[in-house]
C-alpha cells in the first residue's frame, strides 16, 4: 500500500476521521487485484468530496501510478519494498551527502560522472529489495505494458 499517498490524503481530513480513513485506504490497497483496489479507492471519493476537496485531489493525484503493481499483477510479490518511497529516498539522501560540496554542475556532462561515481560508492551500503528475485518479472511486465521488445537479461 503506498504509504505516502495514504499519509497525504489523511492529513487533510479532521482528526476524528483520520483513523477510519487510514484503515479504509489500507484495506483498499491491500486488495489482491487492480479492479478491487481501484473500486475500493473510488468508493472513498464521495465521502472525501464532502469532507475536504484537498483530500479528494490528493487521492486522485497519481492514483493510477499507486496501483501499478496491482495492474501488473505483482503486488503480492513486491509490496513490502514498494509500498513506500523509502528505497529511492535513501539513495537520494546518500547522493546528496556525497555531492553536496560539488560546485561545478553547469551541465549534464559534468553531473552524470559525479552521480555515477557517487552511486558506485553507495552501492555496497544498500540493502536488497525484499522480493528482489521477482524484479525480472516486473521488468517483463513493464516491457509488455509499454510495448517494448523484451531484451535478454545480462549479468
Amino acid at each position: 500500500m503506498p504509504y505516502h499517498k495514504r499519509k497525504n490524503v489523511v492529513s487533510y481530513v479532521p482528526k476524528s476521521e483520520q483513523s477510519r480513513l487510514r484503515r479504509q485506504m489500507e484495506a483498499a490497497y491491500g486488495k489482491s487485484t487492480y479492479a478491487a483496489a481501484k473500486a475500493a479507492l473510488e468508493a472513498l471519493k464521495p465521502g472525501l468530496k464532502l469532507m475536504n476537496q484537498s483530500a479528494l485531489r490528493s487521492l486522485e493525484e497519481g492514483l493510477e501510478e499507486t496501483l501499478t503493481l496491482h495492474r501488473l499483477g505483482l503486488m503480492p510479490l513486491l509490496k513490502k519494498s514498494f509500498r513506500t518511497t523509502n528505497c529511492i529516498e535513501n539513495v537520494n539522501s546518500l547522493l546528496g551527502q556525497l555531492t553536496h560540496n560539488v560546485r561545478r554542475w553547469t551541465n549534464s556532462s559534468q553531473r552524470h560522472p559525479w552521480v555515477a561515481t557517487a552511486l558506485l560508492d553507495i552501492e555496497p551500503r544498500l540493502r536488497r529489495i525484499q522480493g528482489y528475485h521477482h524484479l525480472p518479472m516486473l521488468r517483463q511486465a513493464l516491457q509488455a505494458e509499454l510495448g517494448i521488445k523484451q531484451l535478454a537479461m545480462t549479468g
